[in-house]
């Protein structure tokens, strides 16, 4: 049994797109079909031209020619204007409805996809592969369509004048097949290597400009410049090759047109020697033939700009088709109490032989705050990431409110939970907006303006021009460290979920921003379930119960004094910090 053709499941896949537009679509392919069926109409003119008018001196004809070539090519201006035009308009949609489906599905897609693929492949993907795609269902559709009706009028209009040089023709086809069918392969190949190549290209720029300051400080500079040298390099490489396969297989294609075209005159001027055909006939059938070389070479071309698209194609329903973040829960929780309590959980991370988690059991009351510390690599973060799913253990069970947790339906159990991270998460918007975001942004000003007050940051908001319209730029680059905690601890206030998690909220702060965040924190933490991962111990002394971790377990819990008393890890872990 014979395997379908992965270029055409692609192709029908890439045409679903289409199907929405169909009505614009089917106007283009049909105003390209008439541009195309008046192709044969010009050297069908000058058979008449010159038998009649030239040859038989027919005034009468003569005078209708200039009328008839005029309204020749008015039809063809009109028709290929529709065509252009729907085409391109379809194109641009097909674009415009990728691009979204792909960002839906980047949305969908679990916190282990980003992890394994850089952030510069996924915006090349959104940015630069899906343009190519158009390349494939309607850039290179318009001339497979115009000039294949095109070149079987002149073929059909050919047979019609001399059926037996026509067959020459025919015969040299399936040669030309082989040879199109091996440069496919290779520019299909080349195509994919050269657009993940540009994902490297952006990945460089994207780390290059994030991290400028590094880059900058540490004197980077140079190895920057050759980085991405070395990337703008290899996508010269591999674009060269595919100018070198697209430049030795349109000759060829050509050369095989032209030994056809070399014997046709070769028979056909002997049989105008002979008088078995007219001089009108004659140069009616060379003029279609050389009409012919126009359409072939831009079918031969046409094959690079389909291989591109089709490679293109190729990577984006690749991320269209990855499995998205798991959600069979069914239940939907509208209010909870906040207890926790993780049973026997082990989680190892792809491509890692050493366990994240080995094991923790943990039960956490409502109301309750927890402190989690350890050394890095202790699986500290890796507990508080599995409470709102954003991995899933190997073994174990989490349960909220006595109801495991991949029961709940994700957008409900991550509604119930707020995070205040050290890397601060803002977007380029207004600070209004950032602070009401997602399920908040339909928060009152009153609302957000109270969320400010409580997280110690009204005072300088106050004091900016625009106040809560101010925009902040990208990752709120316009405000300092501690104005940018206070503004993600405003949020997690406006959202008032019962469940808090504080990852090193604190630790890269100086000692002002860090008394006003920590008072911002203590306003947060009344009342919720709160998971606080801290390396500066002195942060979490007041919290209920400190677990120490070690090497993905849990090795001792108490509150600090107990923890101080006992003389073991976490007495360790705070010598070293206050000893110095």
């Amino acid at each position: 049994m014979k395997h379908a053709d992965p270029s055409h499941a692609l192709y029908v896949r890439l045409l679903g797109y289409v199907k929405p537009y169909w009505r614009m679509f089917a106007l283009s392919i049909v105003a390209l079909i008439l541009t195309a069926a008046t192709e044969p109409a010009l050297p069908a003119l000058f058979k008449p031209l010159l038998d009649k008018g030239f040859v038989a001196k027919d005034q009468a004809f003569i005078r209708w020619i200039p009328i008839l070539l005029l309204l020749l090519f008015l039809a063809r201006g009109l028709t290929s204007f529709v065509s252009t035009y729907c085409m391109a308009w379809v194109g641009s949609r097909l674009v415009m409805d990728l691009r979204a489906a792909m960002f839906d599905k980047l949305m969908t897609l679990p916190t282990r996809y980003f992890d394994q693929n850089p952030s510069g492949q996924l915006i090349a993907q959104l940015a630069f592969n899906v343009t190519q795609v158009t390349q494939s269902a309607t850039s290179s559709l318009t001339t497979l369509v115009r000039d294949t009706v095109t070149v079987a009028g002149l073929l059909g209009y050919l047979v019609w004048l001399n059926w037996r040089l026509t067959l020459i023709v025919f015969a040299l086809v399936p040669l030309t097949l082989w040879v199109v069918r091996v440069a496919s392969r290779r520019l299909r190949g080349l195509s994919r290597k050269a657009q993940q190549n540009i994902g490297d290209l952006t990945q460089v720029v994207d780390e290059a400009v994030g991290g400028h300051r590094v880059v900058k400080l540490y004197g980077g500079e140079e190895y920057e410049q050759t980085r991405f040298r070395e990337a703008a390099n290899l996508a010269r490489r591999f674009e060269m090759k595919r100018v070198a396969a697209n430049a030795v297989y349109e000759p060829v294609i050509q050369l095989i047109a032209a030994v056809a075209l070399a014997i046709i005159v070769f028979i056909a001027a002997g049989q105008a020697s002979s008088d078995t055909t007219t001089v009108g006939g004659f140069v009616a059938f060379f003029m279609a033939m050389l009409m012919l070389f126009a359409p072939l070479k831009r079918l031969t071309s046409v094959n690079d700009q389909l291989q591109r698209g089709l490679a293109a194609a190729e990577t984006i329903f690749t991320m269209l088709d990855e499995e998205a973040e798991r959600d069979n829960g069914s239940r939907t929780l509208e209010r909870i109490e906040g207890r926790l309590a993780l049973r026997d959980v082990a989680l190892t991370y792809p491509g890692k032989t050493a366990p994240a988690l080995a094991g923790v059991s943990l039960d956490i009351a409502p109301g309750e705050t927890v402190a989690l510390v350890g050394t890095s690599g202790s699986g500290k973060t890796t507990l508080a990431n599995l409470v709102p799913r954003f991995y899933d253990p190997d073994r174990g069970t989490i349960e909220l409110d006595g109801i495991d947790i991949r029961d709940i339906r994700l957008q409900s159990l991550r509604s119930h939970i707020a995070l205040v991270s050290q890397d601060v998460v803002l977007f380029n918007d207004t600070l209004a907006h950032n602070i009401a975001y997602g399920s908040k942004r339909d928060a009152t000003p009153d609302a957000i303006r109270a969320a400010c007050v409580a997280a110690h940051a009204w005072e300088f908001i106050e004091a900016l021009p625009e106040g809560l319209d101010t925009l902040i730029g990208e990752n709120g680059m316009r405000l300092s460290g501690g104005q940018r905690q206070r503004i993600a601890i405003a949020r997690a206030i406006l959202k008032n979920a019962p469940i808090l998690i504080l990852d090193e909220a604190t630790s890269a702060l100086d000692n002002v921003s860090e008394r006003h965040v920590q008072a911002a924190l203590e306003t947060l933490m009344q009342n919720r379930t709160t998971l606080v991962i801290a390396h500066r111990l002195s942060t979490i002394e007041r919290a209920d119960r400190i677990v120490v971790m070690e090497s993905g377990r849990i090795v001792e819990i108490g509150t600090h004094a107990d923890l101080l008393a006992r003389q073991g890890r976490y007495a360790q872990l705070h010598a070293m910090q206050f000893s110095a």
